[in-house]
């Protein structure tokens, strides 16, 4: 019975403790920098409110948009702009797409990584006809490629990566 009573209190004692330790980290409006102001200037009206985790996130971001090039946060702006003017059945899909990648093996998301970098070195005439060729096929016949390279081996599929090309 005295031990449920001492495990009960201390856990009781680490909730809170993580509960003040969240308090803490959660800076007020007043206290963020000017930079960071205007930065997170859209959120200030909720910022109090927020969840300390969710601040937290938003300053790293705020961070992270600070030590970018003019070029990256134009291009940045410009990406959430086709972002936004994607139709919600659109958006919803790849962030579907998303989660189902964050799912994968870390081996298995950096191979997808790999494919991805190589596509994006290819010149650009080459990257319009795969595209064309990958949506010239069939659905049936996508699926069917889709689940032939996944059965592979990554040797396997170097191989036929070089035969179909």
């Amino acid at each position: 019975m005295n031990r449920i009573i001492t495990v009960s209190l201390l856990a009781i004692f680490l909730a809170s403790a993580i509960a003040a330790r969240a308090e803490e980290r959660a800076i007020p409006w007043q206290e963020l920098t000017p930079g960071e102001q205007e930065v997170l200037k859209p959120l200030e009206q909720n910022w109090d409110s927020m969840p300390p985790e969710r601040r937290e996130r938003l300053l790293k971001g705020a961070g992270r948009w600070s030590r970018k090039s003019p070029v990256e946060r134009n291009e940045a702006r410009e990406r959430f702009q086709r972002w936004k003017s994607l139709p919600p059945e659109e958006r919803e899909d790849i962030r579907h797409r998303f989660r189902e990648f964050r799912k994968l093996p870390p081996v298995e998301q950096e191979r997808l990584h790999d494919r991805f970098r190589w596509f994006q070195r290819l010149p650009p005439e080459q990257r319009r006809e795969l595209r064309e060729k990958w949506r010239g096929l069939p659905p049936e016949e996508r699926r069917e490629m889709r689940q032939r390279l996944r059965s592979m081996s990554p040797g396997e599929r170097r191989g036929f990566q070089r035969h179909e090309k």
